[in-house]
C-alpha cells in the first residue's frame, strides 16, 4: 500500500498534540499516512481552510461542525468529526491589574473553585468586565456562558465575550483590550510568564469532561474516503495513547516547540500536560491533576451526547428550536465511523452513543461492546446533569 498524504490543519495549541505526534512519531506511517501539516493563525481560517478544501482534515473547536450544521457561522459546508482530539486543556485568566483587585479583597487563587473564583471576578471587574475567547462557537464560549450563568442573579448582564485568535490572547490582555480570557494552553501560561496576567480556573472546573477539541473532515470526504477515515482514527488513536503516558511528556513538550509548530518553550508547554501550574507572575504553583485527556476514560470517543449538549447550548443562546436542534447534532459526532475504525483492534469501546453528561462524580464503568468500558469524573460545576434521552 502506497502512503497517502492528507493535508490537516491546525492551529498551533497544545492540544494539536495528537496530530503532530501522529505525524512525527510515526502513527500515521504505521496506517501508510502522512499528515502534511498547515498551521492557520485564527480558527475561522482554519474552519474556511477545511470548508474549501485547503486541507480534508483539521483540528476543530467541538461547537464548529455543530454550528455548522445548525445554520450558524456561515460555514459552507456540512462537517463530520471523526472523533475527539482532547478533553479540556483550558484556561480562565485576569489581567494582572484585575488580579490585584481580587486579591487585595481576599481571593487566593487555589484554581479548583468555579464558584468563588466566579464571585470574585464578577465583584472585581463590574458591569463592563470584557472577556477574550478565541472564537463565537467554541468551548470556551459555552464554558463560560454557563459558569457566569451558574453563578446566579447577580451576574452583570452587561459582560462583554469578545473574539481573540489564540497567538494574540496575551498580546489583548497586556494592552487592555480585554481583562480577562479563556484560551488553550499555553497561551494562558505564557501571560503569566510575561507579567500580563494571573490563571483563575481551568476550564475542567466548569465541565470535568469537556470535549475540547475534535478532528473534523468535510462530510462528502467521509462518505467517500471510508478507508482514509479508519486509518486516520486508528493513527490518532494510538498518538492519544501515547501522549496519556506520562513518560512521554517531556518529548512531547519538546516536538510541539518546534519552530514549525508552536515555536514557544517547551517547559511552557509541558506544564499543560503535566498539570503543574504557575498561575500567578509571582510564581504560585497549582497542582490539577487531568488538566487535559488525550486517551483515558474513552476520551477519544465522539459521543452524540457531547453534541447534543452543545447544541442545546447553541440553540438557547441563538433562539433556535432545542429539539430540532439536539436531533441534528446527534448526526454530527461520528461514533458510528469511530467504532468501525477500531472494531477488531482490541481497542475497549463503549457500546452506547450517548449518556448522561455531568453524572459520574468518580470514574465509572459503563457498558461497553464486550465489555464495561471505564469512563472518567464527569462532573458540572453546578451539579446537574444533561440526559439527551430525557431533554426537552
Amino acid at each position: 500500500m502506497s502512503v497517502t498524504r492528507i493535508p490537516t490543519g491546525y492551529v498551533p495549541l497544545t492540544d494539536a498534540a495528537p496530530l503532530i505526534a501522529a505525524q512525527e512519531m510515526g502513527f500515521a506511517a504505521e496506517e501508510k499516512l502522512a499528515l502534511e501539516l498547515h498551521r492557520a493563525p485564527s480558527w475561522s481560517s482554519l474552519r474556511d481552510m477545511l470548508a474549501f478544501g485547503q486541507v480534508d482534515a483539521a483540528q476543530m473547536l467541538a461547537p464548529v461542525p455543530i454550528a455548522a450544521a445548525l445554520g450558524l457561522g456561515g460555514a459552507s459546508a456540512p462537517l463530520s468529526v471523526l472523533s475527539v482530539l482532547s478533553v479540556n486543556g483550558t484556561v480562565i485568566g485576569v489581567s494582572s491589574s484585575l488580579a490585584r483587585k481580587m486579591a487585595d479583597a481576599g481571593h487566593g487563587f487555589s484554581f479548583d473553585d468555579p464558584l468563588s473564583a466566579g464571585s470574585a471576578l464578577i465583584a472585581a471587574g463590574g458591569p463592563s468586565l470584557r472577556i477574550g475567547v478565541p472564537f463565537p462557537f467554541s468551548m470556551h464560549a459555552e464554558l463560560l456562558t454557563y459558569w457566569l450563568k451558574g453563578l446566579g442573579a447577580d451576574t452583570p448582564p452587561g459582560i462583554g465575550i469578545r473574539t481573540v485568535p489564540p497567538p494574540l490572547m496575551v498580546e489583548a490582555i497586556r494592552c487592555g483590550e480585554i481583562d480577562a480570557f479563556c484560551v488553550g494552553e499555553p497561551w494562558g501560561s505564557l501571560a503569566v510568564e510575561q507579567g500580563a496576567s494571573a490563571l483563575l480556573l481551568p476550564g475542567r472546573a466548569i465541565w470535568s469532561f469537556a470535549p475540547e477539541k475534535v478532528l473534523a473532515v468535510r462530510s462528502t470526504w467521509a462518505d467517500a474516503e471510508s478507508g482514509l477515515v479508519s486509518r486516520l482514527i486508528r493513527a490518532l488513536w494510538r498518538a492519544g495513547r501515547w501522549l496519556a503516558n506520562p513518560a512521554s511528556r517531556g518529548l512531547a513538550a519538546e516536538i510541539l516547540s518546534a519552530r514549525r509548530y508552536l515555536d514557544l518553550p517547551a517547559e511552557i508547554i509541558e506544564r499543560a500536560l503535566s498539570g503543574t501550574f504557575t498561575v500567578t507572575p509571582q510564581g504560585l504553583q497549582r497542582e490539577t491533576p487531568g488538566f487535559i485527556g488525550f486517551h483515558d476514560g474513552a476520551a477519544g470517543f465522539p459521543w452524540r451526547s457531547q453534541a447534543q449538549w452543545i447544541a442545546g447550548q447553541l440553540a438557547q443562546r441563538n433562539g433556535l428550536n432545542r429539539r430540532a436542534a439536539l436531533e441534528t447534532a446527534g448526526s454530527v459526532f461520528r461514533s458510528d465511523l469511530y467504532r468501525a475504525a477500531l472494531r477488531g483492534t482490541g481497542v475497549e469501546l463503549p457500546g452506547a452513543t450517548s449518556k448522561p453528561e455531568g453524572a459520574f462524580g468518580a470514574p465509572q464503568m459503563f457498558g461497553g461492546e464486550s465489555e464495561s468500558a471505564g469512563l472518567m469524573h464527569n462532573r458540572f460545576f453546578d451539579g446537574r446533569v444533561f440526559d439527551p434521552l430525557a431533554a426537552d
